[in-house]
């Protein structure tokens, strides 16, 4: 029988002694860990860094890895865990402690923040166990490859996901990794790559996902709209029967990956999803870019792809690929820059830096693979396209704007992340002080959309009574692409660079009781 290991946190010649029971190595931040910046929409919301900073430790077992996460002083001291050898169930038990929240049979990132697993050495390898990331921030996942993870069979382990996100996730960075099963769902896999239940801000790049029914999906199901912000670059998706990925509701921006032998379909954008889809070269495959298996559309921006012996359905009531001559039915702004490989040389620069045990080679945008000699950054690589807004200067005051409340005009509606008991989230453009919407918990977001492109300056943040001043920190997002507009304190009126989008959002990211939203007004002045 497993026993966990427990470990005290609060005195560091405990932990020593834990830590070396259960065969962690210590030492001083290394700079081996995590080499490489951080691109695409990780690089958003204050940017992903994982460790950085932190004191580094080497594991050789699932165990390890978590008694290294239960021994730090709080669940979001900075810490690199260098990883070296096979990780599986026989080595994977559960850790006790008031820094962490682990489980065995998987290696559980749930309720911390602050952390980087990377692979060194021989290599590191989490065989038919999988990486669990659960109301979690600020997390990197770099040089592993995970493999042959199951939801059937046995043994089981994280849902039958290589790598899965869920329940409030920010931050997250994997890069360089090795994602693959040896077969479908009747095989007992699921997906590669999986994130749902709001989350938010997630890069993968420089990775290969191969040899699954599924490659991996964003939103669980059509009436999981609150991820998003993701991107996919310099990856290599080999032998998958569907979802690379499917995305439900949100903004995802692929560019220059290689898709080869998608077998079923491929880039499956519904229930209002919007891809960017830029340079990416698509080979020996069927169905690559649409909406498939729904009447829920989803939307498309595309240039300089390479479609390679591809073939396309014909569209029916629940298929509506977008080629055979794919064009754009929806235009994508991203927040952040990056350079483009010209699309005819992806595959060949995308073999030589995608992957564990590749020397953590990438592109230089010239088609070239380059050893970077960076630690992570929240910089973005430079290029273009450039952010479309100037930095906002914040404002907060509770005089009321002038003007239309756009919240209350013809074909407005509102949605968010959660809403507590006995709220609604319409509540807070029905102009009655007396209904209001609060989030399950203190923290969360509502937002106020458009069917069409509509320009906004202000909004009003009005508190129901009995709840003035609850509301602590908050950020005003645009949820078409995810920048942050502004960002402050205290309900009132906030103005921000004129905007022209189709959602924009009120996250509350700190209170100090329940917050009570009674209205949410916009104004274009």
């Amino acid at each position: 029988m497993r026993r966990p290991v427990a470990l005290r946190i609060s005195a560091a010649s405990a932990v020593m002694a834990v830590a070396a029971a259960v065969g962690v190595a210590l030492s001083m931040p290394s700079a081996s860990a995590a080499t490489g910046g951080v691109t695409g929409y990780a690089t958003q919301n204050g940017g992903t860094t994982g460790g950085a900073g932190g004191q580094t430790v080497r594991a050789t077992t699932g165990t390890a890895i978590h008694a290294a996460l239960c021994g730090r002083a709080s669940s979001s001291t900075p810490i690199t865990i260098e990883v070296e050898g096979t990780i599986n169930h026989g080595n994977t038990d559960k850790v006790s402690g008031g820094s962490c929240n682990t489980a065995a049979g998987v290696i559980e990132l749930k309720q911390i923040s602050n952390v980087t697993i990377v692979g060194v050495g021989s290599g590191a390898v989490f065989d038919q166990l999988g990486i669990h990331i659960r109301e979690a921030s600020n997390i990197v996942i770099q040089n592993v490859t995970v493999r042959n993870v199951k939801k059937s069979g046995s043994p089981t382990s994280n849902g039958g996901d290589a790598i899965g996100m869920e329940s409030d996730v920010r931050n997250v960075w994997v890069d360089h990794v090795t994602l693959e099963a040896s077969g479908g769902e009747a095989e007992g896999f699921d997906g590669l790559f999986d994130m749902k239940d709001n989350t938010q801000y997630v890069t993968l790049s420089y990775s290969i996902l191969r040899n699954s029914g599924r490659g991996g999906l964003v939103g669980s199901s059509e009436s999981d709209l609150s991820n998003g912000f993701i991107t996919y670059h310099h990856n290599r998706y080999e032998n998958i029967d569907s979802r690379a990925p499917l995305l439900r509701g949100g903004i995802a921006h692929m560019y220059n990956n290689h898709y080869v032998s998608l077998n079923e379909s491929g880039i499956n954008s519904r229930a209002g999803a919007r891809a960017k889809v830029d340079n990416n070269y698509f080979e020996d495959s069927k169905d690559v870019l649409g909406t498939f298996y729904t009447d829920a559309a989803g939307y498309w921006q595309v240039s300089g792809n390479v479609f390679d012996n591809v073939t396309w359905s014909s569209p029916g009531s629940e298929n509506n690929p977008a080629g055979p001559n794919p064009q754009s039915n929806t235009t994508v702004s991203v927040p952040y820059s990056y350079v483009l490989d010209d699309a005819r040389c992806v595959p060949d620069v995308v073999s030589r830096t995608a992957g564990a045990g590749t020397g953590l080679q990438v592109s230089n945008g010239d088609c070239t693979a380059q050893t970077p000699t960076s630690t992570p950054s929240t910089t973005p690589t430079p290029a273009s396209p450039t952010p479309t807004s100037a930095s906002p200067t914040p404002s907060s005051s509770p005089t009321q704007p002038s003007g239309t409340n756009l919240s209350l005009v013809s074909g407005a509606g509102a949605d968010g992340s959660s809403k507590a008991s006995g709220t609604s989230y319409g509540s807070v453009r029905d102009g009655d002080m007396s209904t209001y919407w609060s989030p399950v918990g203190s923290t969360g977001s509502v937002s106020i959309k458009w069917g069409s492109a509509t320009a906004v300056s202000r909004i009003a943040i009005r508190e129901a009574s009995g709840a003035v001043g609850s509301i602590g920190s908050w950020r005003v997002l645009n949820a078409d692409n995810g920048a942050v507009l502004t960002s402050g304190s205290g309900a009132g009126t906030i103005t921000f660079p004129r905007t022209s989008l189709s959602k924009i959002t009120f996250e509350i990211t700190g209170s100090t009781g329940t917050p009570k939203v009674a209205e949410y007004e916009t104004y274009e002045q």
